[in-house]
């Protein structure tokens, strides 16, 4: 494969990318996630053969429920890698000085698939692009002992920026929402006891009434829960609402969506306005991980995933809809 790829980068032009399609195998993203070792080979091969990696690309090539995938290692999606030749005079740096790359150029671009709304499901190898980025660019990067760092390596230190970042935008939520985000990833949507959920909301500033006020918990018999989204009240009105919660809007979004369809989640959505409807964004990514990574809970990480894969459409329509303000009622309008 490095010999091949060799030959290809001898006769690509500075002036323009190439292009090189990956497929992923369904046993390669079970076994070992987006640091598996034939990624990591098939990478190694690519900046081996001179090519610097500038960005990646997620296609969904592959249906979950097709026949052939049943009890075979079918693919599992398929993902096109941006190179350009590397530069001839290239230097060589520390693991350290990558670290402080990573961390100084991977969250800006993480900022921007964010923006271009990639889905929460393709943002793990989205992110590999600008990660690879900066590890591809140079020579070598040198560990401790002044060995190269492995593709391996570089791709679970570019997974933990990703990992902090999303655990970094946390800290914009309001307390509630906070302490909802680490309360679901200990427990889900099962019961924890009251004792280890009052400790918690204590240390964000708040009692476990304050969450049970603004409709995310149920408090009853010395036993803390989250609600289901089932349990949320359909007239819920984030106007009317005067403990509104990131949590509340993410939740009441998705249950819109799912039992409404798009048209109704957009006017929630211009209920919740533009000032929180980027929080809400967020916290569907953060959910998705913990969902899809932490717990293991692939339905409850559809959810996620899928408002996050209409919202570009979601704030499209949202923005033709107009409030009409009668005598206290509100109807929704849309500009033709």
């Amino acid at each position: 494969m490095t010999a091949a790829i060799t030959s290809l980068a001898a006769q690509s032009s500075s002036s323009f990318p190439a292009t090189i399609y990956y497929a992923f195998k369904q046993s390669e993203i079970e076994q070992e996630g987006l640091s598996s070792t034939g990624w990591a080979t098939f990478l190694q091969a690519i900046i081996s053969a001179g090519y610097s990696i500038v960005g990646t690309w997620p296609v969904r090539t592959e249906r979950a429920a097709r026949t052939i995938a049943t009890g075979t290692n079918a693919l599992a999606n398929s993902v096109v890698l941006v190179c350009r030749r590397k530069e001839a005079e290239a230097e060589v740096i520390t693991r350290a000085e990558f670290i402080r790359a990573l961390k100084r150029e991977l969250p800006p671009a993480i900022a921007e698939l964010q923006a271009a709304n990639v889905s929460p499901a393709d943002m793990p190898q989205s992110a590999i692009g600008p990660g690879m980025g900066v590890f591809s660019r140079y020579k070598a990067v040198l560990e401790a002992d002044d060995s190269p760092m492995t593709v391996k390596t570089a791709l679970q230190l570019i997974n933990r920026e990703l990992d902090e970042f999303l655990s970094d935008v946390q800290g914009e939520f309001d307390a509630d929402t906070r302490f909802a985000i680490t309360w679901f990833e200990q427990h889900g949507l099962n019961k924890g006891d009251y004792g280890a959920a009052d400790n918690l909301a204590r240390a964000r500033g708040i009692a476990v009434e304050s969450v049970k006020h603004a409709g995310i918990v149920e408090s009853a018999a010395g036993k803390v829960r989250i609600l289901n989204r089932d349990e949320l009240a359909d007239d819920w009105n984030p106007a009317t609402d005067s403990h509104l919660t990131i949590w509340e809007c993410c939740q009441h979004l998705i249950q819109k969506l799912e039992t409404e369809g798009e048209y109704e989640a957009a006017v929630l959505l211009k209920r919740i306005g533009p000032d929180k409807a980027d929080a809400v964004k967020d916290l569907a990514y953060c959910l998705y991980d913990i969902c899809s990574n932490k717990r293991k809970d692939a339905k409850e990480a559809t959810s996620y995933n899928a408002l996050i894969a209409v919202w570009t459409e979601l704030t499209r329509q949202a923005a033709s809809i107009h409030e009409i303000d009668l005598g206290g009622d509100r109807q929704t309008a849309m500009n033709f």
